[in-house]
């Protein structure tokens, strides 16, 4: 049988240049498990790094990078405004590497997991739709189907229902059938 490929690996440019990152991160530490089809490096099973390749660079993530010095700035924000507490540091060869630079960050993301910096999500607002849950409550069989849904999937109703311009294409959804 054929191993799934990793989602992290957009091609097998990077196998060895991720092959000697992999290698230095495992002189630390850090416990090395599959999650989301890539590689992440646990303590006490809290993700603090993970590793992958794409398309242009190979990278070294910190889960709560945003607590390092980066005193060598050479992290980044993959995704301005976006993610709060995530930060990259990319490679473009295997020259690159310098393993007591990288030893010293990891370490110090290390210590930063048993301090217990990490940001927490924060939790939204449950959607708030009157239109809605009009229709919820008039029509038992539509609000059965709705809580038979995941609660992303519930979600992903009632943020349509709330971002909707007019009520006009809103009622085919709970006219017509139940969900």
């Amino acid at each position: 049988m054929k191993e799934p490929k990793n989602p992290w690996r957009k091609n097998e440019v990077w196998d060895e240049a991720i092959a000697q990152l992999r290698a230095i991160v495992l002189k630390t530490e850090l416990v090395e498990a599959q999650k989301w089809g890539g590689e992440v490096y646990t303590l006490n099973n809290k993700n603090v790094i993970g590793i992958g390749g794409f398309k242009n660079y190979f990278a070294l993530w910190f889960f709560n990078g945003v607590f390092l010095k980066d005193e060598a700035k050479v992290l980044v924000n993959a995704n301005e405004g976006v993610t709060k507490a995530l930060r990259q540091w990319r490679f473009t060869s295997t020259a690159e590497l310098d393993e007591k630079l990288i030893l010293r960050y990891l370490n110090e993301a290390i210590a930063n997991e048993k301090a217990g910096l990490s940001i927490k999500p924060e939790k939204k607002e449950a959607m708030q739709c009157d239109f809605f849950q009009a229709a919820l409550d008039k029509n038992t069989a539509l609000k059965s189907a709705l809580e038979k849904l995941t609660p992303f999937k519930q979600k992903e109703y009632w943020e349509y229902m709330d971002t909707a311009k007019q009520e006009k294409p809103k009622s085919p959804v709970w006219k017509k059938s139940p969900l």
